[in-house]
C-alpha cells in the first residue's frame, strides 16, 4: 500500500504567515511606521538639534554623521530647507553641500525601498483616477527625467515623489540618480544661505535667496502650464501590426 500523503501539521501557521506577508498587511505596517515616524518629529523636533545642538566638531566624520543623520530624518518627514539651511550653518558651503546632497539620496533612498516592499503591491491596484494614471505612466515609463524635472522644480513635496515613484514601475538606479543630480541647485542655495546666515546683505546669500524665490515661481508656472496634459486620458496600448 501506499503511504498517506501527510498533511502540514500546522496549517494555522502557515495562514497566519500569509495574512502578515499580505499586501495589505504590509500597507498597514507602512501606514504604522510613516505615523509613528512623523509623531517622533512632532514630539522631539529633531531638526532642532540639527541646527542648534550639532557638536560644533569638523572633520570628515562629523560631515558623514551630519549625512546619515539628515538621511534618516528626511525620510521621517523633516522639512529639508531647514536640514540644508543646518548644514550650511554648520559646515559651510562646500562640505555641507556634500553632506546634504548624500543625506538627500539616503533619505529618498530610505523611502522609495519602504514604498516599493510594503506599499507598492498594495496601491497599484488602486491607481484608477485620470490623474492618477498619467503620473503613474509617466513614472514608469520616464522614470529618470521625470524625477529629475520633479527634484529640479521645488513644487512637489520630497516625500510625495519618493512614495509616488515607489508605488510606480521606476527602478532604483534612475530614480537615486535623479535626486542626486536634480536636488543640487535647490540644495546649494539653501546651504549657500545658512553659510551666510550671519551676512544677510552679502552677494552670496542674496543670490541665493534670489535662486530659491526664482525657482519656486517657476516650479508654479510649470505646474499651471502641465495642468492641462495630466487631465487627458492616457492613450492605451495598441498591438504591433503583424
Amino acid at each position: 500500500m501506499l503511504a498517506p500523503v501527510p498533511r502540514p501539521t500546522d496549517p494555522f501557521a502557515v495562514r497566519c504567515s500569509r495574512a502578515l506577508l499580505s499586501p495589505r498587511s504590509r500597507l498597514s505596517l507602512l501606514a504604522l511606521v510613516l505615523l509613528t515616524a512623523a509623531a517622533l518629529v512632532v514630539l522631539y523636533e529633531p531638526q532642532r538639534l540639527l541646527a542648534t545642538g550639532w557638536p560644533q566638531a569638523g572633520g570628515a566624520g562629523a560631515v558623514l554623521l551630519f549625512g546619515l543623520a539628515y538621511g534618516v530624518c528626511t525620510a521621517a518627514f523633516v522639512p529639508r530647507p531647514v536640514l540644508n539651511l543646518a548644514a550650511g550653518a554648520l559646515f559651510g558651503s562646500a562640505a555641507g553641500l556634500t553632506a546634504a546632497v548624500a543625506g538627500t539620496v539616503l533619505g529618498a533612498g530610505i523611502s522609495f525601498t519602504l514604498g516599493r516592499v510594503l506599499g507598492q503591491d498594495a496601491l497599484r491596484p488602486l491607481l484608477r483616477g485620470r490623474w492618477l494614471r498619467a503620473a503613474d505612466g509617466q513614472l514608469s515609463r520616464h522614470g529618470f527625467r521625470s524625477m529629475l524635472a520633479i527634484r529640479l522644480f521645488p513644487g512637489v513635496p520630497f516625500a510625495a515623489a519618493n512614495y509616488c515613484a515607489a508605488v510606480s514601475r521606476m527602478g532604483y538606479v534612475p530614480f537615486l540618480l535623479a535626486t542626486a543630480i536634480g536636488t543640487v541647485p535647490n540644495t546649494a542655495a539653501y546651504v549657500v544661505a545658512g553659510a551666510q546666515a550671519g551676512e544677510p546683505g552679502s552677494p552670496a546669500f542674496l543670490i541665493s535667496a534670489g535662486f530659491i524665490v526664482v525657482s519656486g515661481l517657476g516650479a508654479a508656472v510649470v505646474a499651471w502650464r502641465k495642468r492641462h496634459s495630466l487631465r487627458r486620458p492616457p492613450v492605451p496600448a495598441t498591438a504591433d501590426a503583424a
